[in-house]
């Protein structure tokens, strides 16, 4: 059994980051990135670590990576602990599984997100504007309704425990450049119907997901998660019905818990019942076992 790590202990690595989930070692030429087995709701990370949680991540992502290697380079080099730098080997029982050998590239300053679902914080704006990040929709949509089209909904890069916001396509082109821009939009459109297709045959729905991208010698790569229940809605396809909230396999689970407590969804974070905690693990875990079965 992978033993539940919320927080690395790599003295002789040079950590620069701790996140929501991941630690970020710099090891001169390249990161190492730890998928701990932490968990965040609301922008809030509880206590409690999720079971395999960091190995499904990191799994997950290796699998999309490989599927879309076509369309984009990312920045992935290794999983596999045997070919990371010897320093890190001391550290193995950390990194097993849940770690990725990956390229430096300089991230971009906006989230890309792809909704080919309405739901969430769409689903809110809908009932109230008729749009998604102010793309205007055809009236009479449901909730967990299909979209007429892919939408490509880009947003800010929020400091820990603050919320990303919206930005219009303009407002990218503002911050990137009209090529990158351009470049991320297509792309970010383009892995996400690859891999609702794919998923579809795994009986899964892709309702949204968030990708980053990197710039390496001039060139855009594909960093940090590929479509994983941290940054996608999964939903069981034989389970589907618009009009309601959907099951699913991320940590949509979680959240619902949480709306149901008299919590301000501000830290410090309640403590989590075992079954909870559990069932969530059970949702990642069936995510990766689906996809690559």
């Amino acid at each position: 059994m992978i033993p539940i790590i919320t927080q690395t202990n790599c003295p002789e690595l040079n950590l620069i980051n701790r996140g929501k989930v991941r630690d970020i070692y710099d090891l001169g030429e390249h990161l190492l990135i730890v998928a701990s087995d932490r968990i965040s709701a609301f922008d809030v990370i509880m206590d409690e670590g999720i079971p395999q949680k960091g190995y499904v991540l990191t799994q997950i992502s290796k699998f999309w990576f490989e599927q879309m290697s076509d369309l984009i380079p990312n920045h992935l080099i290794s999983t596999d602990v045997a070919d990371f730098p010897a320093i890190t080997h001391q550290y193995r029982d950390q990194l097993e599984g849940r770690s990725m050998l990956t390229k430096k590239a300089k991230p971009l300053p906006v989230e890309c997100i792809v909704r080919g679902y309405i739901s969430g914080s769409g689903w809110k704006e809908y009932q109230q504007n008729g749009s998604v990040s102010s793309i205007p929709l055809p009236a009479g949509l449901v909730q967990s309704d299909k979209l007429p089209k892919t939408l490509f909904t880009p947003s800010t890069k929020a400091d820990l425990g603050q919320h990303d916001e919206n930005i219009s396509f303009e407002e990218t082109i503002n911050l990137c450049g009209k090529d990158i821009a351009e470049q991320v939009r297509d792309c970010s459109i383009k892995i996400y119907e690859r891999a609702r297709d794919l998923a579809d045959q795994k009986g899964l729905i892709i309702a949204d997901t968030k990708f980053e991208f990197g710039i390496l010698d001039d060139k855009l790569i594909w960093i940090d998660e590929a479509l994983t229940p941290d940054s996608s809605r999964f939903w069981p396809k034989d389970q589907y019905h618009p009009g309601s909230a959907q099951p699913s396999f991320d940590k949509q689970f979680l959240r619902d818990y949480l709306e149901t407590l008299d919590w301000g969804k501000q830290a410090p974070a309640p403590k989590l019942p075992e079954e909870i905690v559990r069932k969530t693990g059970e949702k990642y875990l069936e995510a990766l076992k689906r996809l690559t079965a």
